[in-house]
């Protein structure tokens, strides 16, 4: 140890350089503050401390709508269909109050291009409020009541679907025209049980149909119209409705189970009787397999205490 102690104090002498060996970043910094002097050393650390610092959160005034647009003006057209026109013009007055007042909006009919043209001006306050504009006019477009359609201003979780019957299933002819029946019914009383139950509106013209609602009851309301368009009779669309909301609600209601008893009640009558031409063919439903006298029995004290 002493030999080599001396031996690097004579090189030291001579004039020779130790040799390090080469490092990475770390060894280089080091090389480099032992280098520099003292005074300047401190003050390069002093400075990288400074900008180590991290910055405060800068805080932004609220931006009116004007500066949301950029000062650059944004329109949206709407198409309007012949047979909409003397609609349009009879609930124009309904149409153009929320729009220009509540959502701070331009609007115009152009009777060249035959569009309702809606435009944001320096009172427009929030930016979705063309969008909600123009599902509105849209939606009044397609069929929907006025009343019905301002839903789409008030709320944030209503949207518009709509899809073809022949989508579904590629019907023709008189199958076609049975398939539209089966969805509207007698008088239009399965769209409007539809509509009741699903808390949904529903706009049937011609092949297209028109929902109007929530995700979730847009989309049973969906299923529903699908089950009839593909030949399942009423009876069948009131049991879904059925399951759907009870499922929904996660409870039973008393109404509903009575409404339960009354139907099996109706289909095992019906699978009772016997036709002039023979016996009735063997149904696969299986509340024929119930004795009616037993369904009677089990009902008569829910039916009675309902009625």
């Amino acid at each position: 140890m002493a030999t080599e102690m001396e031996a690097q104090s004579v090189g030291a002498e001579d004039g020779f350089t130790q040799v390090t060996r080469k490092g990475g970043r770390r060894a280089k910094k080091r090389q480099a503050e032992q280098l520099s002097p003292a005074g300047e050393g401190e003050d390069a650390g002093r400075m990288d401390t400074e900008e180590a610092r991290p910055a405060k959160r800068p805080v932004f005034p609220p931006l009116s709508g004007d500066a949301f647009l950029g000062g650059k003006e944004e329109t949206r057209k709407i198409s309007v269909p012949a047979n909409r026109y003397t609609p349009l013009k009879e609930n124009w007055l309904k149409i153009f109050t929320p729009i220009v007042e509540h959502l701070g909006l331009q609007i115009r009919f152009n009777l060249k291009s035959r569009n309702v043209e809606i435009r944001t001006c320096k009172e427009t306050k929030d930016v979705s409020a063309l969008t909600k504009a123009a599902d509105f006019v849209k939606a009044f477009i397609l069929g929907f009541q006025v009343e019905d359609a301002l839903a789409l201003i008030r709320l944030d979780d209503l949207f518009l679907e709509s899809f073809e019957i022949t989508d579904v299933k590629p019907l023709k002819g008189d199958h076609l025209s049975r398939a539209i029946g089966r969805i509207a019914g007698k008088g239009g009383k399965t769209k409007f049980t539809i509509e009741n139950v699903t808390r949904t509106r529903i706009v049937l013209a011609d092949v297209k149909v028109h929902i109007l609602g929530s995700f979730q009851n847009i989309k049973m309301a969906r299923t529903a119209i699908c089950n009839l368009i593909l030949g399942n009779s009423s009876f069948f669309l009131w049991c879904f409705l059925w399951k759907e909301k009870n499922r929904n609600l996660g409870t039973q209601s008393r109404f509903a189970h009575a409404f339960r008893i009354r139907v099996m009640l109706k289909m095992a009558g019906r699978n009772s009787r016997v036709h002039k031409c023979g016996p009735r063919k063997k149904s696969r439903n299986i509340f024929a397999r119930i004795p009616s006298v037993c369904l009677l029995e089990k009902s008569k004290g829910l039916l009675g205490s309902i009625a």
